[in-house]
């Protein structure tokens, strides 16, 4: 799958929390991930920064190839950061309440295993139509997952920016993990809440659509993130299978 992302502070924040990057284990496989880091001072950076590159340079060493076995590895490897990230804030008191989002993708021939934790988010774009892989972890989501509101009101529920699951928070990380069929032609997008938060799905759709390379589909979508005002940094990597140009 050929990749590209970028990630931006966007015009309201003073700093970028987010972090972004890709790896590639020994059978060849390759981990896409994004955080989105908060807390106090620059410990959402730090938050962000650990999960990244912990999981990410562990998975080189790793000769996973199969999906259960990935799904496992996830999981492990969450738990094992959530404890890093809850050691690191009890024992440094500049990092203390920093936490982060996680969406991990693991790209398998014709499957992608995608987990994460928070309001970061995977989508699917086949046949010029977009489907989000993940459910946000927030307070309007839960709520609407219960019954208990529409969609129409989580749109505007205070609890969307209520985030319920993060590392760094509670003592168990809790990501959910589901795998997905990957076909020729099918396109992967991981990004923070500071894209979805400005732009409709027709928009994202239309903007890679008129891109003539992924790299500069990244760069339009943050590019109108920014353009609409987005409040918050502003994270996107794009996926295309079997490595060809949109």
């Amino acid at each position: 799958m050929k990749l590209a992302f970028s990630t931006d502070k966007g015009t309201r924040r003073a700093d970028n929390q987010d972090y972004v990057d890709v790896f590639v284990n020994k059978n060849g496989l390759q981990l896409a991930i994004v955080a989105d880091g908060v807390g106090g001072q620059n410990a959402g950076d730090v938050a962000a920064t650990m999960a990244v590159s912990h999981i990410g340079n562990d998975w080189e060493t790793s000769t996973l190839q199969g999906v259960a076995e990935v799904k496992e590895w996830i999981y492990a490897h969450t738990q094992r950061e959530n404890e890093l990230i809850l050691t690191a804030a009890k024992r440094y008191k500049t990092l203390q309440g920093m936490a982060t989002t996680l969406v991990i993708a693991v790209v398998l021939p014709n499957q992608v295993v995608v987990a994460n934790l928070g309001d970061s988010r995977a989508y699917m774009l086949r046949n010029a139509q977009i489907v989000q892989l993940t459910q946000d972890h927030n307070l309007a989501s839960e709520l609407l997952r219960r019954g208990a509101i529409t969609p129409t009101e989580a749109a505007e529920h205070p609890g969307r920016n209520l985030v319920t699951r993060q590392l760094g928070v509670n003592e168990e990380a809790d990501p959910e993990i589901h795998d997905f069929k990957v076909e020729t032609g099918d396109l992967l997008m991981l990004t923070t809440d500071g894209l979805g938060k400005v732009l409709s799905d027709a928009e994202i759709i239309n903007t890679i659509h008129e891109a003539d390379s992924i790299s500069d589909a990244v760069a339009g979508l943050i590019s109108k993130a920014n353009a609409k005002g987005s409040p918050d940094n502003i994270t996107v990597l794009l996926g295309y299978q079997d490595g060809k140009e949109l």
